[in-house]
């Protein structure tokens, strides 16, 4: 797919990672919807900076786990570009409680993480599917985690919620096919994002001693991977794992 006067929607668009994926999007022609849930300013500033390389931005709030409010963010991305693209769900939570603390694991946050992770996913692909099936085009990337195939990460629910985005994918790509390609990027740890900064600092300090590359994954080789989906017309249905060789 030729990317150049696209339309992408960015889940998490403001945060670490997502930015990066902005940016990756934008420096190849991508016009971009800038999702984000808190913190407006920053989200609205960021865009702006999109601007600057040549493409249109727009901040747009909406929190995933409510169909309605994703629905709305849809269909204003629709209505300023004409069109909705690519799709790439990079919205996440997580939260630090050991695999045996069973009572730390809350059946709050259990289901705040799986509404955010999972259920915001869905919730996502199906209001663009529409679209992009009567565009007769569409590009959707989840971005799971290193968590989803080994029992790893922050949590169980934030492993669990990962494992599910991995299977919705293969899932979507069964529903929207052939108009629409789903794929998955599953990365390791990577420094400056908010998932990372809600583990542990001793873990943040030793992670990178268990890769075999012996440094935190590249943002900016999550997104150039990201780009290498939109452009295929080749891959669907595939989860690439980027963890510098942990797994």
């Amino acid at each position: 797919m030729d990317l150049k006067g696209c339309a992408a929607i960015v889940t998490g668009g403001s945060g670490g990672l997502g930015q990066r994926i902005c940016r990756a999007l934008a420096l190849n022609g991508v016009n971009i919807v800038v999702n984000y849930a808190e913190s407006e300013k920053k989200a609205k500033d960021f865009a702006a900076e999109l601007e600057k390389l040549g493409v249109r931005a727009i901040a747009i709030r909406a929190d995933v786990t409510d169909p309605a409010a994703v629905s709305r963010m849809v269909a204003a991305a629709h209505k300023e570009f004409g069109r909705v693209d690519i799709l790439v769900n990079d919205a996440a939570f997580n939260k630090t409680i050991a695999y045996p603390d069973l009572d730390g694991m809350t059946h709050e946050l259990w289901s705040k993480i799986m509404n955010i992770n999972l259920t915001g996913t869905f919730n996502c692909i199906k209001a663009v599917a529409p679209l992009m099936k009567a565009q007769g085009q569409g590009r959707i990337v989840n971005i799971s985690s290193g968590a989803g195939i080994a029992p790893r990460g922050s949590s169980i629910a934030y492993a669990v919620s990962k494992a599910g985005m991995i299977h919705l994918t293969k899932c979507m790509a069964v529903a929207l096919a052939p108009e629409v390609t789903v794929n998955c990027v599953a990365p390791g740890f990577m420094e400056g994002t908010r998932a990372t900064a809600n583990r542990p600092v001793e873990y943040q300090a030793t992670v990178a001693d268990m890769t075999l590359l012996k440094h935190p994954v590249s943002k900016d080789d999550v997104a150039e991977q990201l780009i290498t989906f939109c452009r295929s017309d080749s891959m669907t249905a595939q989860t690439v794992v980027m963890d510098c060789g942990r797994l």
